[in-house]
């Protein structure tokens, strides 16, 4: 059995919501992530489920989220999250590879990028993600925009798309 611990990121499941596994065509996928939440397998920051509920529309999507147990929704404000979240904004606002706004947008209360990957450095979760890092960062040119897999690296989080996570964790949509 894997015991390795995915943490999601929004896109995570906002792709296959709208793109690869809508709830009327696999119902299987959504089955699934909710037995590995349940299990513990896949991990939902509080800070990503709050992303995914502040929207204007009560959809699909929203309902599954609702329905998840309150129980196994990780909390942000763990100390050991809260202390790595704060050596990642220090990362951001003294790496000359970013602009200021980089640090302004992952400061947002309603941002989780650097909450999650404090989150997955604090307890060892793989992070699961459909972004890209930027492939061109450096001080000569600095990046508005920090992406997840590029600060996830230097802080040794290990990162995997959704698909990398369907494999190791044996989903199997056709049951």
């Amino acid at each position: 059995m894997n015991s390795e611990k995915f943490l999601i990121d929004s896109n995570s499941l906002i792709e296959p919501f709208n793109k690869y596994y809508p709830f009327e065509i696999a119902p299987r996928f959504w089955e699934l992530m909710k037995e590995n939440i349940n299990n513990g397998s896949v991990i939902l920051l509080d800070k990503v489920r709050d992303e995914l509920l502040n929207t204007n529309e009560e959809d699909d999507l929203t309902q599954w989220v609702r329905s998840l147990p309150k129980e196994r929704i990780l909390d942000h404000r763990d100390q050991n999250i809260l202390a790595i979240y704060s050596q990642i904004m220090d990362y951001l606002n003294e790496n000359k590879s970013y602009q200021q706004n980089a640090l302004a947008e992952w400061a947002k209360n309603d941002v989780a990028d650097a909450w999650l990957i404090a989150a997955s450095t604090a307890h060892g979760y793989t992070l699961v993600t459909f972004e890209n890092g930027n492939r061109s960062l450096h001080p000569n040119n600095p990046s508005k925009k920090a992406k997840i897999p590029d600060v996830a690296n230097v802080f040794k989080v290990k990162t995997t798309n959704l698909f990398g996570m369907m494999k190791s964790l044996n989903f199997n949509l056709s049951e």
